[in-house]
Parts: C-alpha cells; structure tokens; sequence
C-alpha cells in the first residue's frame, strides 16, 4: 500500500506540472494571437495599402484578415482552454487569475465579434465592389473597418493586460490542494 503523504506528494506535483504547461501553451497563444495584430495592423495593412494598387490591396488585406480570424480564434481557445485548466487544478484560484480569466474571455469574444462578424461584412462589401467612403456602400464599408479597428485595438489593451497578469501570477508561489 502507498502512503498518503506520497500520494499527496504525486498529485500535487501532477497538479504543478498541469498549471504550468497550460501557462506556457497560453502564453504562446497570447503571443501569436498579440504579435500577428500587432504585425498585420501596425505593420503589414498600412504598408500594402501604401504601396500596392487599392484593388489589389484590399484584396490581399481582406485574405490575409480573414485568415487571421481562424488563427486569433484559435489562439483564444487555447488561452481559455488553459485558464479552465488551471481553475480546475489549482487551489486556491486567486483575484488576479478571475480577473485575467474576465479578460481572456473579454478578448476572446471581441475576436470571435471581429471573425464572424465584422471581417465577413467588410469582405462582402468589397467583393460587391465597395471603395471605402465611395457611396453608401463604401461609406458603410468605411463604417465596418472602423468598428475591426475598435475591435483589434481593444483586443490588444486586453492582451497586453492579459500577458501581464500571466507574468504576475507567475512569478507567485501558490498553495497546491494536497501539500
């Protein structure tokens, strides 16, 4: 027969080893999901429309965003999945892990907004035709890529706090149910 205290001793280290893989896959979810609307909103859309024909700019733009949709979505179910986890095995679940999980599942629903929303709108509106602030159809396009701006932006103040809690939460010993 095993002793209890060995069996305490197991479980939580299984309980250790859980918190902290989940950690890593979410920060390298955040990291993915923070770099590439860093990386295609400040970076890679205002030099393509600088440079490249308007039609064919906003062609390649409204592929590379829509593909991005499935890569942020992606991203947010990992960051989630590894919060549940982590509420699952760890005890006690402190105020700074709430309110990053609030935050994580605040962006990831701004994410989901932006894929089955707004960026499907915007990509009908410029398959119909649309020049942005050309006619009602291009004001209206101009309208919908002002709201994925909000939507992008607002996605990336909550990452950064959502990283940030991360680290904080991190670098904190906590209590493991059983030791």
């Amino acid at each position: 027969m095993v002793p209890a205290n060995v069996i305490d001793l197991a479980s939580g280290c299984m309980q250790s080893l859980v918190i902290r893989i989940s950690a890593v896959a979410s920060m390298l979810g955040l990291a993915i999901w923070l770099g590439g609307l860093v990386a295609l909103g400040a970076i890679a859309a205002p030099v393509v429309f600088s440079i490249v024909p308007l039609a064919s700019s906003a062609d390649a733009m409204t592929a590379v965003f829509l593909r991005f949709d499935t890569v942020a979505m992606s991203c947010a179910a990992v960051v989630l999945a590894s919060e549940a986890l982590q509420a699952g095995a760890r005890v006690p679940f402190a105020a700074a892990d709430h309110v990053r999980a609030a935050v994580s599942a605040l962006a990831a629903a701004l994410a989901v907004a932006e894929s089955k929303v707004v960026s499907p709108r915007i990509a009908a509106l410029h398959a119909a035709g649309a020049v942005r602030g050309v006619g009602s159809a291009g004001l209206e396009l101009a309208q919908w890529h002002d709201m994925a701006e909000r939507l992008g932006k607002g996605q990336l103040v909550l990452l950064v706090s959502v990283l940030t809690l991360r680290v904080l939460t991190l670098t904190r010993r906590r209590p493991l149910s059983g030791t």
